[in-house]
C-alpha cells in the first residue's frame, strides 16, 4: 500500500498547474514562453498576477494533498507522509507528461510542508524577513529560510528522521535551483 501511496503521489506531481493555466488562460504552452519553466515564477513573469497565483496554488495543493491523504485517509506514519512529499516533488521537477521537464519545486514544498506542520508557515516568513535584507535576492532568501525548517523540527519532534527528510528536500530544492544560484553570485 505504502508503495502504490508513493507511485500515486509521483503521478499527482506531474499535474502541471502552470501548463494547464497558460493553456487554460491564453491557450498557449508556458514551455515556450519566458524561461520556458512550468512553474508560477515563469507563469507570473508571462501571463500576469493571476497566473502566477493560479499556479502557485495549484502546485501548492498538490503537496498538501498528497500529506494530508497520507495523514487523514491512509492513516500513514509523518516519515512515510513526508517519503509522499518527496515522490510528489519529484514527479513536479521530473514529470512523465512532460519529457521529465517540470517546475522547480517550491510551490509543492511550500504547500506539502505547511499541510505537514502548519506552524511551519511562520518559520519561513520570520526567517525570509529576517533574511532578505541581507540577501536582497528572492531565490536565495527562499531557500535560507527553508534552511530553519529541520532547526524547528528537530526541537518540535524526538524522531531525528523527520528533519533529516525535509533536509534532504531542501537540498534536493537547492540542486534544481543551482543554475540560478551560480547566476545570482556571478552577478
Amino acid at each position: 500500500m505504502v508503495w502504490l501511496y508513493y507511485l500515486v503521489s509521483y503521478l499527482v506531481g506531474n499535474i502541471m498547474f502552470g501548463y494547464l493555466v497558460s493553456m487554460l488562460l491564453k491557450g498557449q504552452d508556458i514551455r515556450e514562453q519566458g524561461s520556458g519553466n512550468v512553474g508560477a515564477r515563469n507563469a507570473g513573469r508571462v501571463y500576469g498576477k493571476k497566473a502566477f497565483v493560479l499556479t502557485f496554488l495549484g502546485d501548492a495543493l498538490k503537496g498538501a494533498f498528497v500529506v494530508l491523504a497520507g495523514r487523514y485517509l491512509l492513516h500513514f506514519s509523518e516519515t512515510v507522509q513526508l517519503l509522499g512529499l518527496v515522490f510528489v516533488i519529484v514527479g513536479h521537477l521530473k514529470p512523465i507528461v512532460l519529457k521529465f521537464k517540470g517546475g522547480m519545486g517550491i510551490s509543492t514544498f511550500i504547500g506539502g510542508i505547511i499541510a505537514f506542520e502548519p506552524l511551519i508557515a511562520s518559520i519561513i516568513v520570520l526567517a525570509f524577513l529576517v533574511l532578505y535584507p541581507f540577501l536582497k535576492s528572492f531565490t536565495f532568501t527562499g531557500l535560507g529560510s527553508f534552511l530553519f525548517i529541520p532547526v524547528f523540527l528537530i526541537f518540535k519532534t524526538d524522531n531525528w528522521v523527520i528533519p533529516a527528510i525535509v533536509l534532504g528536500m531542501i537540498f534536493l530544492l537547492i540542486l534544481v535551483h543551482i543554475e540560478n544560484i551560480k547566476e545570482r553570485i556571478k552577478k
